[in-house]
């Protein structure tokens, strides 16, 4: 029982901690505790040190640019290459119909497709950071390329006219010379892809990924995700329509569609629509028990080889003049330089492609990093995808980046590095080299259900709004506003308004941010809301507020409000209306019928007071520009005043600003705090500022913000040091108030009580004395 007492005893003291220490202002503090000095190196010396070479840093540096050399040597080739090799065979069956599909999305021949999925594997087999992603096309990508290809290359450009026998002529499309053209953009625009992805990569400029927050990023996948969908619906029903680009253009889509929905060809329609009910059903059972099932079944591969089958078998070409692939050429082509004087039309699409392209893969790669605890380099990847679009669009590729659904089967079937993304590119060169031929009797329908059928997780990112709802209604808004534009105005213009828009709402809830009075938590050193919790209290004659943001110029305004509405009074009218006061005052001590005694200010009794006027009386507007003589006397302005003078009263002698949220200001800022200071310092009531950022009191030495009113006295290392430093000053002030010895002096002498000419202007910020110059 005693050890029991122990033991509780103990867990008592640990659920509870006491403290004593001096209260710390910002001086006591600093001579309290030495602080370190930061590194002070000139520009010559980082350069130095920046420029230096050894042979350590150079195989550091050649590690980080090739990474192959950081985990190569340490492959365990026992335990990962058989799941490595079976990996790659799987992804490598996925890639190679992917690659098909994916192409129609480019609107170039399917062939150029299975180009797209081995050669940018090549190059980030040596330059990437992940492990698990597999490299290769994306409908998203696909589709931004494509409406990039269709703008600069539509069939209007490429009709004929054509001479048939009966000497009638008849115009047609030349098919041939609008293909050759468009591989030409689209492998054009993957090199401007790569180039910049490379410049921003050797700029170290990888943080840029980090403006496309989660919710706009799932917002403008579900928008491609839908324009896919619309663009894969016409091949699957076999119908033909125009090439429309820009604003609108998918719901032109949809509306000729379904114009033309007559002229749907029933074979493309049903063999498009048995493949996405077997690939969805299928791909459920893999999901479902992805745990049972050591490998995925591949069912793109297993449909596609039946419908090929099928295909040729029935000659559904001939017969129900059903849309295939009709040719698919063998072997690989020579690399042709790209069309350079096309860059000019492209730049901005390429800029948004890069970006895009990027984001997808380091989002994708960190998923896998964090799971298998390792760690991607953001630069690097711009590099390694830069060079890898580079060299991909020399041999007539489409941009690349990582496919979700590929990303995963590569995983799933037990890939531990990008040994089985290699594998996969073999298992893709198996089939430009020698099975090209068989799939030519593929529909297109098949390859358009394939990719219809893989859009599903990006659907389904619709169900996350309700959750963003919930836990953030600004994440919410910029889901739908992006998913909304990118589906309106196309998939640039709609990322470039997400991007906008997100951007706009931080902005707004900087510029608006949280604001509150604090009160204390009895017999703690805690400080809350007071309009959150029942229990704080507001310590007496002291006023506690709290900014939740940087303050900065755009919220200044903001700051002036929040402390306006915490305080109940506006300090420069206070100031105003007391001078009023005082005038009407000592105009009535002049004529004696005021006096000053031990008990206060009093006026003969029977005497007609004649300053006085009622407190209704509305505030005249010209009385904020009261001249500036201020009269030497002072008065407790919560007493009962004498005059009837409409003063308001200010229930406190100090004012705290918690600074504990507020990680930087501005020059304007700065000013803007001083002015609000010595507002409230000349109306009696002292300001303090607690906890402060160490950067924060660096910034406002810099900015000249102490002088001899503002000291760093009165800085505290946090409220509760502040609220006790005034405490302690309460229970020493003097009984005798100095200010009706002064009053009382100054009767006596029968003299007249001279003014004391101030400029007000003087005590406020320069900024308000220029903008009162411009007003005037």
């Amino acid at each position: 029982m005693a050890a029991g007492g122990g033991a509780d005893g103990l867990l008592s003291d640990l659920r509870q901690y006491v403290v004593t220490r001096p209260i710390y202002n910002e001086p006591n503090f600093q001579e309290d505790n030495e602080s370190i000095p930061g590194p002070s190196r000139t520009l010559r010396e980082r350069a130095q040190q920046a420029c230096s070479c050894s042979k350590k840093r150079a195989l550091q540096i050649t590690k980080t640019f090739f990474p192959i050399l950081e985990w190569l040597p340490k492959y365990r080739v026992k335990e990962w290459l058989l799941s490595d090799v079976i990996s790659g065979v799987s992804t490598g069956l996925v890639a190679t119909l992917q690659g098909l599909a994916y192409a129609l999305l480019v609107a170039v021949p399917v062939g150029y497709g299975l180009y797209s999925a081995f050669f940018p594997i090549l190059t980030y087999f040596f330059l990437g950071t992940s492990r698990h992603i597999s490299v290769g096309p994306f409908p998203v990508v696909s589709l931004m390329v494509g409406s990039v290809v269709l703008s600069m290359a539509p069939d209007e450009n490429f009709l004929v006219v054509n001479s048939n026998m009966t000497g009638l002529n008849k115009t047609v499309i030349d098919t041939e010379a609008r293909d050759a053209e468009r591989v030409l953009i689209a492998s054009t625009i993957t090199f401007l892809v790569g180039i910049m992805q490379l410049v921003l990569g050797a700029l170290q400029i990888g943080f840029i990924v980090r403006y496309l927050a989660d919710p706009l990023v799932g917002g403008f996948t579900t928008a491609a995700a839908f324009q896919v969908f619309v663009s894969q619906l016409k091949i699957v029903l076999n119908v033909s329509t125009k090439n429309y680009n820009g604003v609108l253009s998918i719901i032109y889509t949809l509306i000729e569609i379904f114009q033309n929905i007559g002229t749907t060809n029933i074979a493309d329609f049903i063999a498009g629509l048995l493949t996405i009910v077997v690939c969805m059903v299928v791909k459920e059972i893999n999901d479902r028990f992805r745990h049972k099932i050591p490998v995925p079944i591949p069912i793109e591969v297993i449909v596609t080889i039946v419908a090929a089958g099928i295909s040729y078998g029935v000659d559904l070409e001939k017969k129900y003049n059903a849309g295939i692939v009709k040719s698919i050429p063998s072997g690989f082509l020579p690399p042709e330089p790209p069309a350079v004087s096309m860059f000019g039309d492209m730049m901005a699409s390429a800029f948004s492609i890069a970006i895009v392209a990027y984001a997808i893969a380091v989002s994708v790669g960190k998923v896998y990093a964090t799971k298998y605890d390792y760690a991607i380099d953001g630069n690097q990847e711009f590099i390694a995808f830069g060079i890898s679009n580079i060299f991909s669009g020399a041999f007539s590729c489409f941009a690349a980046t990582t496919a979700l659904s590929r990303t995963a089967v590569q995983e799933s079937t037990g890939g531990k590095t990008q040994v089985a993304g290699i594998i996969s590119a073999g298992i893709v060169l198996i089939a430009i080299v020698a099975l090209g031929k068989l799939l030519e009797p593929l529909q297109k329908s098949v390859l358009a259900a394939v990719v219809i059928a893989n859009l599903k997780g990006m659907f389904m990112q619709v169900l996350d709004v309700p959750r963003l709802w919930r836990e953030s209604k600004a994440d919410a808004c910029i889901w739908v506003f992006t998913c909304i534009a990118s589906i309106i105005l196309g998939l640039d213009l709609g990322l470039l308004a997400g991007l906008v828009f997100a951007l706009l709402t931080v902005v707004l809830r900087v510029q608006f941010p949280s604001w509150g009075s604090l009160g204390n938590v009895p017999g703690t050193d805690i400080y809350k809301k007071v309009t959150r919790y029942k229990n704080v209290v507001e310590p007496e004659g002291v006023k506690i507020v709290r900014f939740s943001s940087p303050i900065f110029y755009a919220n200044i305004d903001g700051l002036r409000s929040s402390v306006r509405s915490s305080v109940g009074f506006d300090a420069v009218r206070v100031y105003n209306k007391r001078l009023k006061a005082l005038r009407k005052i000592q105009k009535l001590i002049k004529k004696g019928k005021l006096k000053a005694t031990k008990n206060g200010i009093i006026s003969d009794s029977g005497t007609t007071n004649e300053a006085f006027e009622p407190d209704e009386d509305p505030e005249d507007p010209s009385e904020l520009d009261i001249p500036t003589k201020e009269v030497e006397i002072q008065v407790d302005w919560n007493s009962d005043l004498p005059v009837k003078v409409n003063v308001p009263k200010v229930p406190l002698h100090s004012l705290i600003f918690d600074f504990g949220a507020v990680s930087f200001m501005d020059v304007v800022a700065v000013r803007a705090m001083k002015t609000i200071v010595k507002e409230f310092e000349r109306i009696d009531v002292r300001v303090y500022i607690a906890s402060h950022l160490d950067h924060i009191m660096r910034k406002l030495e810099l900015c000249a913000f102490f002088d001899g009113i503002i000291q760093k006295e009165m800085f505290f290392l946090t409220v509760h040091d502040a609220v006790l430093h005034i405490q302690s000053q309460l229970i020493h002030r003097d009984t005798q108030d100095p200010i009706i010895e002064k009053i009382s002096l100054m009767q006596e002498s029968k003299e007249p009580i001279g003014f004391t000419e101030t400029n007000q202007d003087e005590e406020l910020d320069v900024q308000e004395e220029a903008m009162r110059r411009l007003a005037s």
